[in-house]
């Protein structure tokens, strides 16, 4: 982070002193200074040429080869052949490229440090005089830790309690929590959602499955392949254009100047500029509506993509639990149900509880206060509501307070059914799951009609859950049960064929968006992991955006590609007018200039960029 930002404030220092130093040198030059002039706009020239000389011989380093070869020829030889304020131009030329190129790639350039804060620094630990709170690094296996309701569990161990409610969908993408019994295993990195309970650790923290997770983000962008610039897709060929015509037009005419000329119009401002300012202009436009893309590269990574891999909690689906239906027994009426659920659940954390106080509210419902509650943690609640006897919870539970409980309807895979008694009568029962989302069918068919030619469900999830919500959809492929790491082999495996685009909101997404082409994480309700490795965030909680965002790259891309060429063709064509002796080397720059400025004038057409989308809405964010 720190050396990105000392090159972005070393390319705006060299912008300034080229700059400083063509117009001081324009006005020693209008006041008949001509070797001031020349002195100032060499002083200009310089420092860009010596930082572009620094920059080849590094990319010559890494075996790439850039179009940076002939901006450097224009200014060296310019100055050998006393044209500097030709070279002073191109200067001024080449730095704001690198300028509005590096503009684009910091705009939203953001560290790992969300996800390393949400590692807990300390522990409560067991000792002889008590609890006491250690740093992780002491934790040891077989210590006996209190996990405090809300609390990150800090490491692998098996529960010592009898019972300990757990929410695990940043790392298994399983949308409702947990239920844990004496023995079982709970993994860093989830949280308690319910009452406080004992881990016996089984590892130390630098091994347990959270920092796990932070390694494989971290491993996965160290190993992910740099996107190449467009521009530099382009330079051998242009390159050798260059130099063979500058030359023959010297070897012809016997007039280095020739050569200069040839050099100075050749300098690629076309693609050094234009390609930037139509990213840039991207990068705005899909901020628009609300898709947060992290800089040019993945921008354009994004309009090639051909497969794109969904996580299902919080990206198919919407990732919090609701109601899907009411079953009503003995004649009660199921607003009346669900009033009674919620009234007693409003004295609950547990993440079920509050969905139904939710829902009830979202209702219109009035809800009454609880008495006398008494919460059996995984299990359920008793209390009163209006001098009723309420009992919610599981229907083991539930039978233990209800004379006539009936039998548990069928749901579908991955849905949570609450019974609810009063007056020791079953009532009824709540089923809730986790929906799917109802643009989710609609943002498929549209990415099919963009080319998107594989799309595939990875989630951590059931096989059962994760079949049943994909039903109808017409996916390419199922792929259930993965680990963080499973999901990173699933990228590389898909990455054979072509761009792989991801999305998902979790901790367990984290390392496959840090491994993908472009990664895209659900950033208004996601883990912050998932934001800080990903590529793009999608601000607003619409998964449709990601339609959109394509549509804008691919646009932004369509208009990068007509300023380069229309920029490169009008390039070649002054190029044989210097070449044949009628442009000079100030001419020329003159003449890159207005070229520089149709050009780009064409990439800010990207501002404009409107989707062409039945799901784009008038209050796009």
């Amino acid at each position: 982070m720190q050396q990105k930002e000392r090159s972005d404030r070393l390319k705006t220092l060299l912008l300034g002193i080229s700059v400083i130093g063509l117009f001081l040198g324009l006005a020693a030059h209008l006041a008949q200074r001509p070797e001031l002039a020349a002195a100032l706009w060499t002083a200009g020239t310089l420092p860009v040429l010596a930082a572009l000389l620094i920059e080849i011989l590094r990319c010559l380093a890494r075996g790439e080869v850039g179009l940076d070869i002939v901006a450097a020829l224009s200014m060296s030889a310019a100055l050998l052949f006393g044209e500097t304020l030709a070279a002073a131009i191109v200067a001024v030329m080449y730095s704001g490229g690198t300028f509005l190129e590096g503009f684009a790639e910091g705009r939203a350039r953001r560290e790992m440090r969300d996800l390393l804060s949400r590692v807990p620094r300390t522990a409560s630990r067991y000792g002889k005089g008590g609890l006491e709170e250690i740093p992780l690094k002491r934790i040891a296996p077989g210590d006996r830790l209190l996990i405090r309701q809300g609390d990150v569990v800090p490491v692998d161990g098996q529960i010592a309690s009898a019972v300990a409610f757990v929410d695990t969908s940043a790392l298994t993408g399983e949308s409702m929590p947990v239920r844990l019994s004496q023995g079982d295993e709970a993994l860093s990195g989830s949280t308690n959602a319910g009452e406080a309970f004992d881990l016996i650790a089984e590892r130390d923290a630098s091994r347990s499955t959270y920092a796990g997770i932070v390694r494989l983000v971290e491993e996965a962008q160290r190993s992910k392949a740099p996107m190449s610039r467009l521009a530099d897709r382009w330079s051998l060929g242009f390159l050798a254009i260059t130099v063979a015509l500058a030359l023959a037009a010297w070897w012809l005419s016997g007039d280095p100047i020739r050569a200069v000329a040839v050099l100075v119009v050749a300098t690629p401002c076309p693609l050094i500029l234009a390609v930037p300012v139509a990213l840039v202009a991207g990068l705005s436009r899909a901020a628009h509506f609300g898709v947060l893309v992290k800089g040019a590269g993945p921008l354009e990574a994004m309009a090639r993509i051909r497969t794109l891999i969904l996580d299902k909690t919080g990206t198919l689906t919407d990732g919090r639990p609701q109601i899907v239906s009411i079953e009503s027994r003995n004649g009660m009426a199921q607003d009346e149900i669900l009033r009674f659920a919620a009234s007693l659940d409003q004295a609950s954390k547990h993440p079920v509880a509050q969905a139904l106080v939710a829902a009830a509210k979202a209702r219109g419902l009035s809800l009454a206060m609880p008495l006398r509650v008494t919460e059996h943690a995984g299990e359920g609640l008793s209390g009163s509501i209006e001098g009723h006897d309420v009992t919610v919870g599981g229907d083991g539970f539930v039978a233990n307070h209800a004379s006539d409980v009936a039998t548990r309807p069928d749901v579908a895979p991955g849905s949570v059914t609450v019974a609810v008694a009063v007056d020791g009568r079953m009532v009824g029962n709540l089923v809730m799951s986790d929906p799917l989302r109802d643009d989710a069918a609609e943002m498929l068919r549209t990415l099919r009609s963009q080319g998107i030619d594989r799309i595939l469900l990875a989630t951590g999830d059931r096989e059962d859950v994760a079949r049943h919500i994909a039903r109808g959809l017409g996916l390419d492929g199922i792929h259930a049960g993965l680990t963080p790491e499973g999901k990173v082999q699933l990228v590389q495996v898909e990455s054979r064929n072509g761009p792989v685009m991801m999305v998902g909101d979790g901790v367990n997404d984290a390392p496959a968006l840090a491994a993908c082409n472009v990664g895209v994480a659900m950033g208004a309700r996601g883990a912050a992991a998932s934001a800080e490795a990903a590529d793009v965030v999608l601000l607003v909680d619409l998964v449709e955006r990601i339609a959109i965002g394509i549509a804008v790259a691919r646009g932004a891309r369509t208009i990068a590609l007509q300023s380069v060429v229309a920029g490169i063709g009008l390039s070649v064509l002054g190029m044989i007018a210097a070449a044949t002796g009628y442009l000079l080397p100030v001419q020329g720059a003159l003449v890159q200039e207005a070229i520089d400025i149709v050009v780009i004038l064409n990439a800010l057409r990207a501002l404009g960029i409107s989707p062409q989308l039945a799901s784009v809405s008038s209050n796009a964010k």
